[in-house]
């Protein structure tokens, strides 16, 4: 018998099938299937999507143990490196009918799949701008942002993020960033990668809460998550 249980997190489930579990999220969108991903319908509490931490560094993150999860029901969250919407589309189930998606991806090609999603549910936002250059799409952001998700194959991650955070942020905002480290230097030891990453965010004012080694499920990355606390920006 297949049933379904709150995980940790508020808007994260677990399926239960058989003594094994996986991850899923309630679909706003009954029946829709956005990457090929297996969708369960629960007999009396609605569709539910399998959400695979090989597919999803966020998914990943939370299988390896994070203990904070800032990204809620009701939370207003801005995507940064969203792709064609694999984990944005996740988000959006998370944060449902209240809360919203700013979904920002520089690859108009990649982008297509996100702007079709886009189009299916009103809590995704999709904007086609370099996360480089947060004051270029800031007009299109409304309202405060609780969370800055970030998920960029390039260099000076730990710069975007907090740049994006001086744009959009404030005391109390979230940040959670997988940092890529062959993406930054292919060449340099990981572990002084992550080193100087973690350095950039702690200068730029951004407490690092927690560091999860996302291996083996992502290969060399790691999984911050930070917060601008009172007197550090």
């Amino acid at each position: 018998m297949t049933t379904v249980e709150n995980y940790r997190f508020p808007g994260v489930f677990q399926i239960i099938d058989k003594a094994k579990s996986t991850l899923a999220t309630q679909s706003i969108v009954p029946g829709q299937s956005v990457y090929g991903e297996k969708v369960l319908t629960i007999e009396e509490k609605g569709d539910f999507r399998i959400w695979n931490p090989r597919r999803s560094k966020l998914a990943a993150a939370i299988r390896k143990g994070i203990r904070e999860m800032p990204i809620q029901p009701g939370s207003r969250v801005l995507y940064l490196g969203a792709a064609s919407g694999t984990t944005v589309s996740h988000c959006s189930d998370i944060v449902g009918p209240q809360g919203i998606v700013y979904a920002v991806e520089f690859s108009a090609r990649t982008a297509r799949g996100l702007l079709q999603l886009a189009e299916s549910r009103e809590n995704i936002i999709p904007i086609i701008e370099d996360a480089r250059h947060p004051t270029k799409y800031a007009p299109f952001i409304a309202g405060p942002i609780d969370v800055i998700y970030q998920d960029i194959a390039q260099p000076n991650q730990a710069r975007i993020l907090s740049d994006n955070i001086k744009v959009f942020g404030g005391f109390g905002v979230w940040g959670l960033i997988a940092i890529k480290a062959r993406s930054i230097d292919s060449t340099a030891p990981i572990d002084d990668v992550y080193s100087s990453e973690m350095a950039t965010l702690d200068a730029q004012g951004l407490e690092i809460i927690e560091n999860v080694n996302l291996e083996p499920l992502e290969k060399d990355h790691r999984f911050l998550v930070c917060r601008v606390t009172e007197g550090r920006f």
